[in-house]
Parts: C-alpha cells; structure tokens; sequence
C-alpha cells in the first residue's frame, strides 16, 4: 500500500472552492435555461387595442383599426375537434392552446386590409388570457376560403 502527502497551501483550497461553487452554478444555469425554458419567450402584451393593431402591423397585416367584433369564449376542459385541428395552426406559430384549457379568453377580430389578391373578406383574430396573446389566426371567407397562421403571406 502506498500513501502519498501532500501540503497545499489555504490559497489555493480558497480557488478550488470557488472553481467548484462557479461550475455548479454554470451547470444549474444550463439546467434552467438560463431563467427561461428552452424556446419559450416572453409573454406578447397586448392589453390595449393600440396594442393589439400595433402587434398585428408588426406582422406585416394592416388592418382597420378598431376590432369588427370583440367576445369571450371558454375553452373546453379538453381538446378535442375542431380544437385539436386549430391548436396545430397555433403550434405551427407558436402559441399551444393546452395550457388555456377550461379559461375564458377574449377574442378580438380584426378587418384585414392587406392580404396579397383578396382585397376583401380576410379578417385576424387574437385570442387573450389577461392582456396576454396566447393565439391568433387569419381567416379568409368566401371561394376557397381558409384559416391560417398570423404569418404574413411571402414571409414579409
């Protein structure tokens, strides 16, 4: 059996210990996300109607600026059709309905302005839990109508 001794200064158990506290911390954080899950970015407000026309322009959508229609809707306790087939546009962009399953949310529709060879008929809607976007769609009425993310057409 062999032993070996060593004498090692306090100094340097000092940097040791706080190598080790730093690497901890430096791993949680990596853990964490940094404060954020991984993908998840802050809540989109949009508490007010200018903030709501402002959210949508950001997009590249003009729109008329007060809302055709505003009304609540409560979410079913779980997803099911035509839910499951509209939560996949939200997941396509973003957002998950899952989380808001049995809350009331606001809806407001929007006219829209813009929508490259439909001068008419297309409206967006934003749905909100407390101020925050939580989905939102563009539909398209009429001949070959459809329902679609909030992306803008062409990717402008």
């Amino acid at each position: 059996m062999f032993i070996v001794t060593a004498k090692v200064p306090q100094r340097r158990y000092f940097l040791l210990g706080a190598l080790a506290v730093l690497a901890l911390l430096g791993a949680l954080l990596l853990l964490r996300g940094g404060g954020e899950k991984k993908g998840e970015e802050a809540p989109l407000r949009a508490e007010t109607n200018e903030a709501r026309v402002a959210y949508l322009e950001s997009l590249g959508w003009e729109v008329e600026p007060e809302p055709i229609e505003a009304l609540k809707l409560t979410l079913p306790e779980e997803l099911v059709e035509p839910y499951l087939s509209y939560n996949a546009i939200q997941l396509r962009q973003g957002f998950d309905l899952t989380p808001y399953c049995g809350e009331t949310l606001e809806r407001y529709t929007y006219r829209v302005c813009n929508y490259p060879e439909r001068p008419r008929g297309c409206q967006a809607d934003l749905y909100l839990l407390g101020g925050e976007i939580v989905a939102g769609d563009v539909v398209c009425t009429g001949e070959n109508g459809f329902i679609d993310t909030l992306d803008y057409p062409g990717g402008e």
